[in-house]
């Protein structure tokens, strides 16, 4: 994993995205003007045919802040006693779309829908609920979080429209009222451990031999699997994520999380680019915000901006390391509809056929193995197709009937 290629993102500044995204009428000095260009031009770019489709905003206000609050709060819900946990989720309005159930999942996910217009709700709280969990200000944290980061993708939306012509990616997302929101906890090896046990029946424990042998046996499960997360595309417009948290947990109860640099540096976010038919592992700053293309950006500037196929790599040798994560889907309404008249299907987002011919090389298995998971976008797409036709298809295609994947 080390040895894979490293992809340093376009960063984007907040007061470039401000300036860029301007709807002020006035006309702006020759210095902001040559500023707007190039930096219009270079997000599409980024974000294009030819660029890996996706970019970091960095400098956003309070970001910081909002970001270190909540996202230590992942760990401590995939970890509480499950009726606990089912209790705080309905004081704050949370769900889950992952079978919480499941003691040896890869990854715990929470969501909350997040209305476009903010009505200022503060969630009401259960004091006998929240006591020492540290949950006290979840359901805030979640939508002060999203509402920054939905600002930034409409923003980044307005300056796309600008630059292709029309205004439908952001009325798009306007129309669609609301955005899903996921924190997302990616498990340890440890944190596999403690939910197994918790989910065993009690029994007392004969002699610190038998604990010992338990503990050795249940820190064995799935370590053959290096990703945490499938590879996959996501079938909204943007997705708007979180620069990565990662935490080193102890064995003691007692004792807290401890936060840790990127391993090697990177965010384990890695893309697959059909270009230049190679991985990368994507770099940002810590405190920065990375904006993804989905596939109805994809379709809805009839290639323009290109979707990006993806995955969460999961360090290897490190046994009590969690990854933690606050996503934003932004998708059109459910009843969108999706016309391919003028789509360029021949430059349709999936895997090149142009795979080298070396069959002993890594990189053609690598490639041969996505095109064996990922379901290609001219499978799932038929002109005059909804939204909600195409999430529903999309998802039956990548994960059967049900629609549900536990590692995504």
């Amino acid at each position: 994993m080390e040895d894979t290629d490293v992809l340093h993102l376009f960063e984007l500044n907040y007061s470039d995205l401000l300036l860029v995204s301007s709807t002020d009428g006035s006309s702006p000095s020759p210095e902001e003007f040559e500023r707007v260009e190039s930096t219009s031009k270079a997000i599409m770019e980024a974000l294009g045919p030819m660029g890996p489709g996706l970019l970091s905003i960095t400098g956003v206000p309070n970001a910081a802040d909002l970001r270190r609050n909540l996202l230590p709060l992942a760990r401590k819900l995939a970890l509480l006693d499950p009726n606990h946990r089912k209790l705080i989720l309905k004081d704050h309005k949370l769900g889950s779309d992952v079978p919480l159930k499941n003691p040896e999942r890869n990854v715990s996910s929470f969501a909350m829908q997040i209305k476009y217009l903010h009505d200022n709700e503060n969630t009401q709280l259960n004091s006998d609920h929240e006591s020492g969990s540290g949950c006290e200000n979840l359901g805030n944290g979640f939508r002060e979080l999203g509402m920054c980061m939905m600002e930034l993708g409409l923003r980044l939306a307005r300056i796309c429209d600008r630059a292709i012509g029309g205004q439908e990616l952001e009325q798009s997302l306007l129309e669609s009222c609301t955005a899903k929101a996921r924190l997302i906890h990616y498990h340890s090896p440890l944190d596999k451990t403690i939910l197994v046990q918790d989910a065993r029946p009690k029994k007392p424990v004969n002699s610190k031999r038998n604990q010992t042998s338990d503990e050795v046996k249940l820190s064995g499960v799935d370590h053959s699997n290096n990703l945490w997360q499938q590879w996959h595309y996501d079938y909204g417009i943007f997705t708007v994520l979180t620069a990565p948290l990662f935490l080193l947990a102890s064995n003691a109860p007692e004792e807290r999380d401890q936060e840790c640099a990127y391993p090697n540096g990177h965010t384990y976010l890695q893309i697959f680019d059909p270009s230049k038919n190679n991985v990368f592992m994507v770099r940002a700053s810590p405190e920065s915000f990375i904006i993804q293309v989905g596939e109805s950006a994809d379709i809805i500037s009839r290639g323009k901006l290109c979707a990006t196929l993806h995955s969460v790599a999961r360090p290897n040798k490190l046994e009590n390391l969690s990854r933690e994560t606050f996503v934003l889907f932004l998708q059109p309404a459910w009843s969108k509809t999706f016309s391919t008249e003028d789509y360029p299907m021949n430059q349709i987002s999936g895997i090149s056929n142009e795979t080298k011919h070396d069959d002993e090389s890594e990189r053609s298995k690598l490639t041969e193995e996505i095109q064996n998971i990922v379901p290609p976008l001219a499978m799932r797409l038929k002109n005059g197709m909804t939204f909600a036709d195409f999430s529903r298809e999309t998802t039956k295609q990548y994960y059967g009937g049900t629609g549900l994947q536990s590692n995504r």
